[in-house]
């Protein structure tokens, strides 16, 4: 199995089996002859044509970064889901809040109904869920139309977890392709992979939004109380877009690193499962 199970992607049909002892030797004499001829008037050779023309239109890795994938992954990416997850989050949270009875149901940091800090918990992982997949069906989309370039300097891991954090050393796939189980292993793929950069993110978000509510809060004697606005509002504004700016380019990279390794090893119906 390739580097990612997406059943986004279309097969691309069998090619049935070749007698490979029967033309072994021509098969060779052949790729001999137009390598030759590709050098002699200065073409790619049948490797860098995989490379540069694999698919849509993937563009070669790059050996370090350009402007334009700076451009692509820090501001494009970053600085846009900053400002995208934050009007988002100021949004939800004017609709929770605004519009509650704070007599009978009080905003508070950590008691019930209305918990701030169980709300700043599960922001974190819904947001790195839906800014995963966000991210899966853009940066592909872009690399398959050659809108960027994929990173190509970055080495292979060699530990096994992070081997197969990055969809390296997968089993061969034996169910068909775009078949229900195909779905299902695909969506458990990506959601193992969200959560765990939920995980490792959870503390440097969750940590500070909890010292900064405890600032903007009133103690009165069980916990730390609110008003309905402003700052239930704004503490989700400047939560969701630091989150956004800090998860989103890592994403970003995880898929275009990926992609470059694909390439660069040759790896058979890159994107296409």
């Amino acid at each position: 199995m390739p580097w990612a199970t997406n059943p986004f992607f279309k097969p691309t049909p069998a090619v049935p089996p070749a007698d490979v002892e029967a033309n072994a030797d021509v098969e060779g004499n052949a790729e001999a002859a137009a390598a030759a001829a590709a050098e002699a008037n200065g073409l790619a050779s049948p490797q860098q044509e995989t490379i540069r023309n694999a698919d849509d239109g993937f563009k070669e890795p790059t050996e370090k970064f350009t402007a334009h994938q700076i451009f692509y992954i820090f501001i494009l990416d970053g600085i846009g889901a900053m400002i995208l997850s934050g009007g988002i989050n100021f949004a939800i949270a004017y609709a929770m809040y605004a519009t509650q009875d704070i007599t009978t149901r009080p905003i508070r940091l950590f008691l019930f109904p209305n918990t701030l800090a169980g709300d700043a918990a599960v922001t974190v992982i819904i947001q790195c869920l839906i800014t995963w997949h966000i991210e899966l069906f853009l940066v592909n989309r872009d690399l398959r139309k050659g809108g960027v370039h994929p990173i190509g300097f970055i080495a292979e891991p060699k530990g096994r977890f992070m081997r197969w954090f990055m969809f390296l050393d997968r089993p061969e796939q034996t169910h068909g392709i775009r078949s229900f189980i195909h779905w299902l292993s695909f969506l458990r793929s990506q959601i193992l992979r969200a959560l765990l950069i939920a995980v490792v993110f959870f503390p440097f978000v969750w940590g500070p939004s909890i010292g900064f509510l405890i600032l903007e809060g009133r103690w009165d004697g069980d916990d730390w109380y609110y008003d309905k606005v402003w700052a239930p509002q704004v503490f989700k504004l400047i939560q969701g877009g630091v989150l956004g700016l800090l998860t989103t380019p890592p994403m970003v990279m995880f898929w275009l690193t990926r992609c470059g390794w694909a390439l660069k090893n040759n790896e058979e119906h890159y994107g296409e499962r």
